[in-house]
């Protein structure tokens, strides 16, 4: 195989009751076919695991192995049925040619209904693209913390005035600001 051809990446996801190993438990099993973590994330929701990766075959393997393999290889993790894991293919996202600026967002107050969905929309109607978010529920206060890329030349300020609009009506307290270049 040439060693610039695209290949397919897997994604594959594991949700279940949590406990201790089951991350070296599924990095054993896809080491052991030869498979290469690219991306990965994993955290634990309301006492469940929830894990999601992006791998691809290693460069002196045989290439990405057979979604069916790699299901047939973690079907002994999931036999119990306390956990459940799910395989596909995806294509590699070529990186964008002109990124413009990285935020992060921060939202915290009294918990409602549509917090999520009222601040998402509200960036996404400026092309802000959300790279990673996380909230969380600790009695009544629910925050959220998200990172996202605006488009270059975007007018940031106006980013502000908008989401400082959802966040009053929601009853929330909002920060965006430019994100760390040098954090993960």
């Amino acid at each position: 195989m040439h060693h610039d051809a695209r290949v397919d990446e897997l994604a594959i996801t594991v949700i279940g009751r949590d406990r201790p190993g089951i991350i070296a438990d599924v990095a054993e099993v896809l080491a052991g076919l030869g498979m290469n973590l690219t991306d990965s994330t994993m955290t634990r929701l309301r006492g469940h695991f929830a894990m999601t990766l992006i791998c691809i075959g290693s460069e002196a393997g045989a290439g990405t192995p057979a979604i069916a393999d790699v299901e047939a290889a973690l079907a002994l993790l999931t036999a119990d049925g306390s956990l459940l894991a799910t395989v596909s293919s995806v294509h590699p996202e070529a990186a964008p040619e002109s990124p413009g600026g990285h935020y992060v967002l921060s939202v915290h107050g009294a918990d409602r209904l549509g917090i999520v969905a009222s601040v998402t929309r509200g960036l996404a109607e400026f092309g802000g693209n959300v790279t990673d978010l996380t909230t969380r529920l600790s009695g009544d206060l629910y925050v959220l913390v998200a990172e996202l890329d605006l488009p270059a030349g975007t007018d940031v300020n106006l980013v502000r005035e908008r989401l400082d609009a959802v966040a009053h009506a929601l009853g929330v307290e909002v920060a965006l600001r430019p994100a760390e270049t040098d954090v993960l």
